[in-house]
């Protein structure tokens, strides 16, 4: 017996489901954040950005990435939403009209971070110098 991959399912955010369910509970928790329903020092004295959802492809797990505004203290942030793990996921499972209620993770997303390193490489003068040689040889 061969098992089929199904070619929709791998594509690189997920299937359609995955991605609606997953931008359904990026919603409902940046809602909670808006509206300051989640009671902690460190995330209200932070402005947070949820850029994206990963569902898994049974909608049983969550992973949400966070980051804050400049990127300072998400280790701290992150910490801040697991110890309200339990709250959130009731929350989510209000708000997101789903069969089980997904157990979430919570993931600081370094996006940011890793493309300002690239720009920053890519501008090194090392980086410069390398292109401005292959620019000569591209005219022989």
């Amino acid at each position: 017996m061969t098992k089929h991959k199904h070619t929709r399912d791998s594509s690189p955010g997920g299937s359609q489901r995955q991605l609606r369910v997953g931008e359904l509970v990026r919603h409902a928790i940046a809602e909670m954040l808006m509206r300051g329903d989640v009671h902690d020092p460190v995330l209200e004295s932070h402005m947070i950005t949820v850029p994206e959802v990963r569902m898994s492809p049974d909608l049983r797990l969550a992973t949400i990435y966070v980051i804050p505004m400049g990127g300072h203290d998400a280790e701290a942030v992150v910490a801040a939403f697991e110890r309200h793990k339990k709250y959130l996921r009731a929350e989510i499972a209000h708000r997101v009209n789903l069969k089980f209620a997904p157990d979430i993770r919570f993931r600081a997303d370094d996006r940011f971070a890793e493309a300002e390193r690239i720009d920053k490489l890519l501008h090194s003068p090392e980086v410069a110098r390398d292109l401005t040689k292959n620019d000569g040889k591209d005219d022989e």
